[in-house]
């Protein structure tokens, strides 16, 4: 009889109409597939139902966090070549029925089912959360913002680091992740033209490092703005500790709810991929009355490619069921386009996408070398989605297939017009 893993192969690359690029491990032990590829273990015939009741990104999603699928070998090359076969080939329910049309795919897909067993949708991990219906209310931010973050400040410790930053950090050869965390801090107070006397306002503060850097390095008062009761508590320590509460406030409020402007500067770091593209004017008006004329704007945000069509575009699945719910990506000329409605002048865009997939993978390191750890804080499905978005965001950054940009924007007076900013800008670098 033939083995599990030969079988599965055969029907597998029936059904795409493609060789399989990564070597396949049945759940009976048998292996088939290149030699010295990745290995894509199916650890039991439930991983098939997921896959046949899910077909794509999110049933591989489903049994990865489960269980039910492995790899062995490098993790990044087996997404890079598995990329073609799910996340490129965008085939719509559309494309799916009319694949099914050719006998040959109707074929495989009989003999998958049959190597399922009982035809019964396994129930998806406990892990994965459903898209809200209406999107970006106060509540449903709350809700989505406390699904990533309040995951537990000792697992992010793990993951980020001592610097406690999370989002891009700044490169240079040779240096290390604290390095490129506090280079990046200061690059933001540099841009944002930071000095002593000044008011900042930090929004998504996350753990405090941009407000404790700015406060400690360059004398501003700031306050800091998260929805994470978690990320607050923490960051609250940190400045106590830091001996910056004359300094530094850490508020859990929703960026709508500040109402104690003028500030002098804001920055918002990774802060703007929650907001929503129907919120997303509605935010860029409420910072800029936030700030007083000439005060500055740097927003850090991740940009995807922009559509053809934009009316096609829909959220990544595994993203949105499992990492950041109701989460959307824009590209980097809505954003600017946007922030330009509200009033903003857009003076300085810098993309910063070679920075996190090096960021990226340097958390993946620290999650794989403290994995015992981080999973007994967690749990094993839950550090399993970590590892798979982060290797795979890397991927993204590194293809091309996202990016990220700091968009430097003023309030610039009216009618005067001057901007503050010295004619050759770029004195941060």
């Amino acid at each position: 009889m033939q083995d599990a893993a030969l079988r599965l192969k055969s029907l597998v690359e029936q059904m795409l109409g493609t060789p399989l690029p990564v070597r396949i491990r049945a759940w009976d032990g048998s292996e088939a597939g290149p030699p010295g590829a990745p290995v894509l273990v199916v650890r039991n015939r439930r991983a098939l139902r997921r896959m046949l009741w899910k077909p794509g990104e999110l049933g591989l999603a489903r049994g990865w966090v489960s269980g039910d699928l492995g790899v062995e070998g490098d993790l990044y090359a087996a997404l890079d070549l598995m990329s073609g076969l799910v996340w490129e080939r965008g085939e719509d329910a559309r494309g799916l029925v009319e694949s099914l049309r050719d006998p040959q795919v109707r074929a495989a897909v009989r003999g998958l089912v049959a190597m399922a067993g009982p035809p019964l949708p396994p129930a998806p991990p406990r892990e994965e959360t459903r898209r809200h219906r209406h999107l970006h209310t106060r509540r449903t931010d709350r809700r989505a913002i406390s699904h990533h973050y309040d995951v537990g400040n000792d697992f992010y410790e793990i993951v980020l680091g001592p610097s406690m930053v999370y989002s891009c950090a700044y490169w240079e050869d040779g240096g290390t992740l604290e390095d490129a965390q506090r280079d990046k801090l200061e690059l933001i107070c540099r841009k944002l033209g930071l000095k002593p006397g000044l008011r900042l306002l930090d929004v998504g503060c996350g753990w405090g490092s941009m407000a404790i850097h700015a406060a400690r390095e360059h004398g501003v008062g700031v306050v800091g703005i998260t929805l994470s009761q978690e990320q607050a508590a923490y960051a609250r320590k940190r400045v106590a500790d830091e001996g910056l509460t004359d300094r530094v406030e850490i508020r859990v409020q929703d960026y709508r709810d500040v109402t104690d402007g003028p500030y002098d500067a804001i920055s918002s770091i990774g802060m703007a991929e929650h907001v929503g593209a129907e919120r997303y004017l509605e935010y860029a008006q409420v910072l800029h009355g936030l700030l007083r004329p000439g005060g500055r704007l740097l927003n850090h945000q991740i940009a995807r490619r922009p559509q053809r069509d934009e009316t096609t575009y829909s959220v990544d699945e595994f993203i949105d069921a499992y990492v950041f719910p109701d989460g959307e990506l824009a590209p980097v000329g809505t954003t600017v386009t946007q922030l330009e409605r509200a009033g903003f002048e857009v003076r300085d865009v810098e993309s910063l996408r070679e920075h996190y997939a090096l960021t990226l993978r340097r958390w993946v390191a620290n999650l794989e070398a403290q994995w015992t750890r981080a999973v007994k804080l967690s749990s094993p499905p839950r550090a399993r989605v970590w590892r798979l978005y982060m290797a795979a965001s890397a991927l993204a950054f590194e293809h091309n297939r996202i990016g990220v940009n700091q968009v430097l924007a003023v309030r610039t007076p009216e009618p005067a017009g001057a901007s503050g900013l010295p004619l050759r800008a770029r004195t941060w670098n």
